[in-house]
């Protein structure tokens, strides 16, 4: 199992379905660091020599913000919307949808399971 940045990735896989196991990095990234770093995306990563990997961590270093970084990162962009007490902040801390979803039916990912509340019962009228 080769490592780059921190991860190891699968050596059974080929060069550019293993490197999107690396945070930060998908599809599109890992065909252009293949094409960068001149090694052949359909290659499996074991089949790869140390210079070539060497190359391929040099790329993600020098062009890509990946892993323990990106995490942080994105984690002080939403630190920084709840402070400044924006409409996105608010839905961050409340725990509810951010990017305009509707909340009256569905939203159970980011709302949790049911809390079912009781309703009113109805009252018999007598005649």
């Amino acid at each position: 199992m080769p490592r780059i940045a921190g991860i190891d990735v699968p050596g059974e896989k080929i060069t550019w379905c293993a490197l999107t196991y690396i945070h930060g990095i998908g599809r599109r990234s890992a065909l252009d660091i293949c094409k960068e770093a001149q090694i052949d995306p359909q290659r499996r990563m074991k089949e790869l020599s140390e210079d070539e990997i060497g190359r391929l961590a040099a790329v993600i270093d020098r062009n890509y913000v990946v892993e323990g970084s990106l995490r942080r990162q994105v984690l002080q962009n939403i630190a920084r919307l709840k402070d400044i007490g924006c409409y996105r902040g608010v839905r961050h801390r409340r725990g509810l949808p951010v990017r305009g979803q509707r909340t009256r039916t569905n939203a159970r990912t980011r709302k949790g399971p049911r809390k079912t509340v009781a309703g009113k019962k109805g009252v018999k009228e007598l005649h």
